[in-house]
């Protein structure tokens, strides 16, 4: 496996929206290194046998049927609003009128 370059580090630290002064460029390219290189070790794993898949176990929908069901009546939906007028929820308004 190559070394890790100063730009290498500079491109995923641009990638990732970070600013990193010279002392953390030289930081970082070490521990990146030592990532890729535990990273490195599954290059070693015979997966010869292994069927490629997109989750390491067996995915099943856990959602509920959509069904419908009752739901609040506007009284109880307003119930717990911090302002109303009886009708719909008052909420501070967040543009200018223009």
């Amino acid at each position: 496996m190559s070394e890790l370059t100063v730009d290498d580090v500079k491109k995923v630290a641009s990638l990732a929206r970070l600013k990193l002064s010279g002392d953390d460029i030289a930081r970082y390219q070490k521990k990146l290194e030592n990532v890729l290189s535990y990273v490195h070790l599954l290059d070693e794993v015979d997966t010869s046998d292994v069927e490629p898949m997109a989750h390491a176990i067996e995915a099943v929908n856990v959602f509920r049927q959509d069904e419908p069901r009752d739901s609040l009546d506007q009284a109880q939906a307003l119930a717990n609003a911090p302002q109303t007028d009886g009708k719909y929820f008052l909420v501070p308004a967040i543009l200018d009128e223009a």
